[in-house]
């Protein structure tokens, strides 16, 4: 937890915050729960996490973990939270020599939980693989590698229509262009066909590096869809892009009113039909982390601030439980993995 201090000139502090000051514990922040989804692991970085909500109740988060980020060591890991508390990190994934990135969770209609990932050196070399469990994560089957082109989510979670077909945002990063994807199953998870490219209208052709990657698809009403996208630097704002047809043709992406750093976000649409969005609501670096809500899908507000230190609180993943609540994990200082719960969007 992140420790506060107070000062007690001109601060009249309300019988709850006396009660923190007298027992010495830090007081939460607006409406999120916050909590590590470890205290000590078996490695000292670890990025890009995700999360699914498992048919009992309990939550399962996954991410990557090793000496750091594209080291030849890194490899996929879990935890599992239990009434208890998280379980202890355990390996999911280990690639022979080379480092795995950016896993994805998500159950297809048949209930199947699929775990695909990314390895390879780099982003603009790797390749997908996955694994499949039928029994909400306590057995997994072997790993599978998927043929080369196809890569399956690609960070944030897809999403499922009602009748069954998964919708998954992808993306790739090449040199000097980025451009999304996005790629359909209608045999839950099995197999993919991929349209695209998906750009951005006003990118800047003299930029290094200039797109979007890492869609977040939502649902608006029947064959109307959305993605919300991470852009670069050039482009400077989170970027949205509309399809009519159940997400097999698109519209040209679109730069909205909220800031993007080059960094990761996540979006859900809530029950209400309102729209969450998480993300670094700055122009560089990545703190604060904030969550924006809009009933449009157009004009946001930010309504809480997950993060606001030093460092950097970056890659969160969303979803909206059977409650209702949002479950929220990402990325503290790439020393472990936060998880955030929600209940709360005004």
């Amino acid at each position: 937890m992140t420790s506060h201090k107070f000062s007690l000139l001109g601060f009249i502090p309300t019988l709850s915050q006396w009660c923190a000051i007298a027992m010495c514990i830090p007081l939460l922040e607006g409406a999120a729960k916050k909590e590590f989804v470890f205290e000590e692991a078996p490695f000292p970085s670890c990025h890009a996490s995700t999360v699914v909500e498992l048919r009992n109740g309990e939550l399962l988060a996954a991410w990557f973990g090793g000496a750091g980020e594209g080291k030849p060591d890194v490899a996929i890991w879990a935890a599992r939270r239990l009434a208890t508390g998280w379980s202890k990190p355990e390996e999911l994934v280990r690639e022979p020599n080379t480092p795995a990135w950016n896993p994805v969770l998500f159950h297809a209609k048949t209930g199947r939980l699929w775990l695909y990932y990314k390895f390879g050196t780099n982003p603009r070399e790797w390749s997908a693989g996955r694994r499949s469990s039928d029994d909400d994560g306590k057995s997994w089957s072997a790993v599978e590698h998927l043929p080369a082109g196809i890569l399956g989510p690609i960070r944030a979670k897809p999403l499922l229509l009602g009748d069954g077909t998964i919708v998954s945002g992808s993306s790739v990063e090449s040199y000097h262009t980025w451009a999304a994807w996005i790629e359909r199953s209608a045999d839950n998870g099995e197999t993919w066909t991929k349209y695209g490219p998906i750009t951005v209208a006003d990118a800047r052709e003299k930029a290094d590096t200039s797109g979007i990657i890492q869609p977040s698809v939502l649902q608006i009403s029947g064959g109307h869809l959305r993605f919300y996208a991470r852009a670069t630097r050039d482009i400077g704002r989170i970027c949205a892009s509309d399809s009519h047809d159940g997400g097999k043709t698109w519209s040209q992406a679109r730069p909205t009113g909220l800031a993007n750093p080059n960094s990761g976000i996540d979006a859900v649409r809530l029950p209400d039909g309102r729209i969450v969005i998480v993300y670094n609501d700055t122009q560089t670096g990545r703190t604060p982390l904030n969550l924006a809500v809009s009933r449009d899908g157009e004009h946001f507000k930010n309504f809480e601030t997950l993060e606001n230190e030093p460092g950097e609180y970056s890659y969160p993943a969303m979803i909206v439980g059977k409650d209702g609540t949002l479950h929220i994990t990402y990325t503290w200082n790439r020393k472990r993995i936060r998880y955030a719960r929600v209940t709360d969007f005004d």
